[in-house]
Parts: structure tokens; C-alpha cells; sequence
């Protein structure tokens, strides 16, 4: 048991559904009956040296889990720093995730282990971060440091991290999101999925594409499953009208898929 501090607790921003603070050099998150299995993933990179990951400190006398802050910036929501939109940042995530990926093949959840998402298949090639885009990194001079919001980590397929990221990195949408981001002269789509693939260093874009398209419509099932039996976050999200977003979002990359791949 970690015991409280006298240090002021600070809200940290990016995060959409938990109540996270930093308490000194700790940052301070809500427990679930998914934190024992992300506990067991965290102390597995900690062996395996993969810095970029927070360490496990145990639990509060609050009963919140504490792990070690990970000093650095997360991009905004819109309005995203140069290096993510003119530089290598994109690359740099490809990278760090197929980094990830690499020290994480080795590792076998112990039998039974909860997942926050209870749709959550029981074995994968590996066990994805689950959430993996530029919103849950921090990034201190132009280099991406750390990575964090481990909650939706479950077993699957390495490529689906990488569609994932692709999906918001690229961005895989519309101008309008493109535009939040702060691309106000455009973006070369096809040229930064080149750019992300061979930094990671596995996939094809045509295969990165269509496994977003998956990734989209089973998370949107997944959503409207878990939705229907009443289960937060995913009860907010449909609320917020995610499930139409989803279903627009798969249907936009299907029809420029041509545009996405430079043909």
C-alpha cells in the first residue's frame, strides 16, 4: 500500500474517462478489476527495459493504483505541435509501437485475467495497448517520451495497434479532423501511411487500411454490445453519438481508399 502525500494534487488533461492527478513525481488513477492484468502487462516492460511505459507503484491508501509520472506534453485535440504534422513525430510513434510490440511478444497474461473490455478476446498474438494513438503519448523536444492510458489493453493482433494509430495518426478521416489537427494547407495522406509502415516496419498500407476498416466496425459493435448492458464508458460514448461517427468514419476510408494509397 502506497500511502497518500501532503503534496498538492494536480488534475492531469487529456484523458476522457478517468479522473487522473500527478501527486508529485506519482500519478494517481481509479482501480478496476482490470488493474491487476495492466499491472502484470506494465511490470513485464519494466523487465523487458521499455522505458516508455510507466512503472508500477502499487496502490493508494485511497485505493487508487500509482504509478510513476512520465514527464512530458500529450498533443491537444486539435492544433497538434509542428513535429506531428510537418516532422518525423509520425514515424516516431510507428517506431515506439513496433518497440512495444517487440518487448511485449513474450508476455503470457496468467489464466483468467481481466480485461476492462469484457468483449475482450481470452489470448492474442500479443496484448495490445488497446488505445494507442498520438493522445496517450507525451512528448518533451520534438521526441516522443512516454506512453500512457494503459486501461484498454487486451489480447489481439499487433496490426490492429498499427491501424489504430494510423487511423488518428494519419489521419485515416475526413479533412475536417485534419483540419483540427492544424494541416491547414492539406495533407498527403498516402505519403504518411508510407512513412508510418516503414517506420514500424511490417505491414503494407493496403493491409493497414483494411484493417482499419475492421478495427472501426468491430469496435462499433463492441460499443453498442457493451452500451446495450449498461456498462460505462461505453454507455457515454454512445451517448456522445459515437456509433454513427464509427459507421461514417469506415464508410469514409472504404470509398478513398484509392486516395489513401496514392493511386
Amino acid at each position: 500500500m502506497v500511502t497518500g502525500s501532503n503534496q498538492e494534487a494536480e488534475s492531469l488533461a487529456g484523458g476522457s474517462v478517468n479522473e487522473v492527478v500527478r501527486i508529485g513525481d506519482t500519478v494517481r488513477r481509479p482501480c478496476g478489476p482490470w488493474t491487476p492484468a495492466v499491472h502484470g502487462l506494465l511490470e513485464h516492460l519494466a523487465d523487458r527495459g521499455f522505458a516508455e511505459a510507466p512503472r508500477v507503484l502499487g496502490v493508494d491508501d485511497e485505493g487508487r493504483e500509482v504509478l510513476t509520472y512520465l514527464p512530458g506534453d500529450p498533443p491537444g485535440w486539435t492544433d497538434w505541435p509542428a513535429v506531428l504534422r510537418t516532422g518525423d513525430g509520425l514515424a516516431q510513434l510507428g517506431a515506439l509501437l513496433r518497440r512495444y510490440h517487440d518487448a511485449v511478444r513474450d508476455y503470457a497474461p496468467p489464466a483468467g485475467a481481466v480485461w476492462r473490455n469484457p468483449l475482450a478476446p481470452a489470448t492474442g498474438e500479443i496484448v495490445r495497448h488497446g488505445d494507442f494513438s498520438p493522445f496517450n503519448t507525451v512528448w518533451r523536444d520534438g521526441r516522443v517520451t512516454g506512453v500512457i492510458d494503459w486501461d484498454f489493453a487486451q489480447p489481439g493482433r499487433a496490426i490492429t495497434d498499427l491501424a489504430h494509430l494510423a487511423w488518428y495518426g494519419v489521419p485515416l478521416s475526413a479533412d475536417y479532423r485534419s483540419l483540427e489537427y492544424g494541416f491547414a494547407d492539406g495533407v498527403d495522406r498516402a505519403a504518411r501511411l508510407r512513412d508510418l509502415c516503414a517506420a514500424y516496419g511490417a505491414w503494407t498500407p493496403e493491409e493497414v487500411v483494411a484493417e482499419a476498416v475492421a478495427m472501426i466496425r468491430a469496435e462499433r459493435a463492441q460499443m453498442a454490445e457493451l452500451a446495450g448492458r449498461g456498462m460505462a464508458p461505453w454507455t457515454d460514448f454512445v451517448a456522445d453519438g459515437t456509433l454513427p461517427g464509427f459507421d461514417a468514419e469506415a464508410a469514409w476510408i472504404e470509398e478513398h481508399r484509392a486516395l489513401l494509397l496514392g493511386r
